[in-house]
């Protein structure tokens, strides 16, 4: 009795099914004039798309079928993971002896000991040539970079270009066979929410790949470098993955990966990337052999709209940049933009703030122009401005300094608006600034660095490379100097 009764009620559940009026409502929109397999209506009746709103989302199905649950990011890997690299860069330091100074001690232990360091990071093959893209804080002070490849090929490379300030270096291995590459893609079509891929060597344990979104765009003050316009992703990133790249769902580079925010130095998912459109625009700065990388020249300089400066202006939503200053002559003052006024857009794309300008106005070729949108005086108007070289200045030459000093081994020149861009400096800064350190000399030793802006000597002002040349030519054991290091004074007093 009991088997017939199961009989009965298999049978009739599975009459319902087939007979059911929602079936073919909820198949009618993609097989007209078909009537609906089992495993349709299974799906439909497991969704519960009798009575919901099928409107009001994505459609989502059971996966019926083996290939459908095997969906891969593998062959995305194959194809981009071997222009991934690891990146090895080695350097010897000087460590002072506690003996330094010491007329006996110092003639057994010596005055300094030399010590090897080394970093691991990761880089990414953007031409068959052999231009490798890393971060520059993998390379920073390196005497030896050697790139790894995936195979287990390793090479000797070159340092061709790096700025610590955008923290990107290219690097270039030979071989007499093409190398294989990531395409550069457009890093401006990401969305939030894209799926990307983070490819590097994080810890040293080998090549690894992770999966994410990107969480964010433009991403700024956030303490990993100057720039300040980055691509947020929850991909892992660790350290190591540093110089690695950040994958789109096309095979195409759309980030060089660089930070990440952790307490405890492994990943929380907040990671950062380097937008591949600064990246290709330094790529082909390198290229084309140039000594820094060169900003276009608008001979203007910016500040935050604020809340209440939005208010002032009439503006329903503090963004932009606030024109604050204006170079007579340049490029801007020739434009027609005068203190006050405010860059809302650039080239079509919106200026959130004065990060973005700078962005936006990095990715551009020197010798084009620019189409602005600006409110001035309570109206938008458009601007076009010519984006041109920075100035050298009449007085760009440098000195080298010499002498028993704290200031020999360094070379100095006054700045010109070219030179501050090269020392990631403001254009308008003024002063005699050091250009270059030896590392085994007095300059050295007493940790002066690219970019300090000497501003007094034992009581002299200095205004001038020759005044701090005939300076540090004086015979005095005792030294008072002051020192401008990223916008903060430092007084130093010295006998050496």
């Amino acid at each position: 009795m009991a088997p017939k009764r199961l009989t009965v009620a298999v049978i009739g559940v599975l009459s319902m099914l087939l007979a059911a009026p929602f079936a073919p409502q909820a198949l009618s929109q993609e097989r007209k004039g078909e009537s609906p397999g089992l495993s349709e209506v299974l799906t439909d009746l497991l969704q519960g798309s009798g009575d919901a709103d099928t409107t009001s989302g994505p459609d989502r199905r059971v996966p019926f079928g083996r290939e459908e649950v095997q969906l891969s990011f593998a062959p995305l890997v194959k194809e981009t993971a071997p222009a991934v690299v690891n990146v090895y860069a080695s350097k010897t330091a000087r460590v002072r002896s506690p003996f330094e100074g010491d007329p006996f001690f110092e003639q057994f232990f010596g005055r300094s000991m030399p010590r090897a360091q080394s970093s691991l990071g990761s880089g990414v093959v953007v031409d068959e040539a052999g231009f490798v893209v890393t971060n520059f804080h993998v390379i920073k002070d390196a005497d030896e970079v050697k790139v790894a490849m995936s195979d287990g090929r390793e090479f000797a490379s070159k340092v061709l270009l790096k700025d610590e300030s955008l923290d990107l270096a290219v690097l270039k291995i030979e071989s007499d066979k093409p190398f294989p590459t990531i395409a550069i893609g457009d890093s401006d079509a990401l969305q939030v929410g894209d799926l990307v891929l983070a490819i590097g060597n994080p810890f040293g344990v080998g090549q690894t790949t992770t999966s994410g979104i990107v969480s964010a765009l433009a991403r700024s003050h956030i303490g990993i470098s100057d720039s300040g316009f980055f691509i947020q992703t929850d991909a892992a990133i660790n350290p190591g993955n540093s110089g690695g790249g950040l994958i789109n769902m096309a095979g195409q580079l759309v980030g060089i990966n660089t930070a990440i925010y952790s307490r405890s130095g492994g990943s929380i998912g907040i990671g950062f990337a380097i937008p591949a459109n600064m990246v290709r625009a330094f790529v082909e700065a390198a290229k084309s052999g140039r000594d820094f990388f060169e900003r276009p020249y608008i001979g203007a300089t910016f500040e935050p709209v604020t809340p209440q400066i939005a208010e002032s202006l009439g503006m329903e939503l503090p963004y932009g940049a606030l024109v604050s200053a204006v170079e007579a002559g340049g490029p801007s003052d020739q434009a027609g933009l005068r203190p006050g006024d405010v860059v809302l857009s650039f080239n079509g794309a919106r200026i959130e703030g004065v990060d973005a300008l700078g962005y936006r106005l990095a990715t551009q070729p020197i010798g084009t122009q620019a189409a602005l949108d600006v409110l001035s005086k309570g109206e938008e108007k458009k601007v076009d401005i010519a984006l041109q070289r920075a100035p050298e200045g009449a007085a760009d030459a440098q000195v080298q300094l010499r002498g028993r000093s704290p200031f020999a081994g360094a070379k100095v020149a006054e700045l010109s608006p070219r030179l501050a861009q090269r020392l990631g400096m403001n254009a308008d800064t003024k002063g005699v600034a050091v250009v270059e350190v030896d590392r085994n000399s007095p300059a050295g030793d007493f940790g002066l660095r690219p970019g300090d802006i000497v501003r007094e000597v034992n009581g002299q002002t200095i205004d001038s490379a020759r005044k701090l040349a005939d300076a540090s030519q004086q015979n005095s054991r005792w030294w008072r100097f002051t020192i401008e290091r990223d916008g903060q004074l430092m007084r130093q007093v010295l006998r050496y």
